[in-house]
């Protein structure tokens, strides 16, 4: 039995934490929220006093929290000692946040130097695939450190990808999102358009669906109802993903566009419609919900849109 300190017991870190405990280990988890901490404890993981007190007596620890700017905090500790001082030595950081490549690498850099090994693992497949188990992880990272994960990683999810060195799970999560949220608008602005032609929503998905359209945003998050019955069209725009986290992972996107100097006009552009959307009261919604917004801001038929 593997001993596993949780740090962060929200709506993702609450049920991987939980499918660890299904497999038979002893998750000793912490969480600053006593709504979370309290739902954590029903799912049978043991809740401690402290985030110190839960790595103190881990073999691993996995930390799923809201930037990066927490994790580096977490870890060098803020008025208190950090987790990396409080760790017995080598033990194995797992980071299933989602932050900046350079924070990633920063994170990894402290855990090193303190004697422990680390990932940067962060997940795609939302709050039903952290449920279901079936989260992919794009893991950063040594490879010996990354096969000692890899058992833990599979109780958790389907799909695990060695990305490479450090930094590069959070690389490779950074770019698939800026895909994701690039063809979530391009679905959405399709099926305005379509509407505005007089096409049913109906016949443009089971064209664009076997067709060069089809992508993941249209065939699984269908931005309408009717033609994906699971997707948050149906349940007016209940998350999923919501637009909040969308945002931020795109404003990732945008700082690692500014680092690195690629061009990526489409990746900048869909910052800011999702910030206009997080600001026009998406933050809460699913992000295929910018359809709405979309839709809103189209001028009516036959007008044209002056400037």
């Amino acid at each position: 039995m593997t001993t596993i300190a949780f740090i962060g017991l929200g709506h993702m870190g609450n049920p991987m934490a939980a499918n660890l405990v299904k497999h038979g280990n002893r998750v000793l988890g912490y969480d600053l929220f006593p709504a979370a901490r309290d739902a954590a404890a029903s799912a049978g993981i043991d809740i401690v006093s402290s985030a110190h007190d839960a790595v103190r007596h881990a073999d691993v620890v996995v930390t799923m929290l809201p930037t990066g700017r927490h994790v580096l905090e977490t870890y060098q500790g803020k008025n208190t000692t950090g987790l990396l001082d409080a760790a017995a030595p080598g033990t194995l950081f797992i980071d299933s946040s989602t932050i900046a490549v350079d924070e990633a690498r920063a994170a990894h850099a402290l855990a090193t130097s303190a004697g422990h090994r680390s990932l940067d693992a962060p997940v795609s497949g939302g709050v039903v695939g952290a449920e279901n188990g079936t989260l992919a992880f794009m893991v950063g990272g040594a490879t010996p450190d990354y096969e000692a994960a890899v058992p833990l990683l599979e109780q958790m999810g389907r799909r695990i990808v060695h990305c490479g060195a450090a930094g590069l799970g959070q690389a490779a999560k950074v770019c698939n999102n800026m895909i994701l949220a690039i063809s979530q608008i391009a679905v959405s602005e399709a099926f305005v358009l379509g509407e505005r032609l007089g096409l049913s929503h109906e016949a443009l998905f089971d064209v664009a669906s076997h067709a060069t359209g089809q992508c993941w945003a249209l065939t699984t998050n269908c931005p309408v109802p009717g033609p994906v019955p699971d997707s948050p069209a149906n349940r007016d725009y209940r998350p999923g993903f919501a637009g909040t986290l969308m945002a931020k992972d795109l404003g990732l996107a945008a700082h690692a566009i500014e680092l690195t100097g690629a061009r990526a006009p489409l990746g900048l552009m869909s910052r800011e419609i999702y910030d206009a959307f997080v600001e026009t009261g998406g933050a809460s919604q699913d992000f295929s919900g910018v359809i709405n917004m979309i839709r809103s801001q189209s001028t009516p038929n036959g007008q044209e849109r002056n400037g």
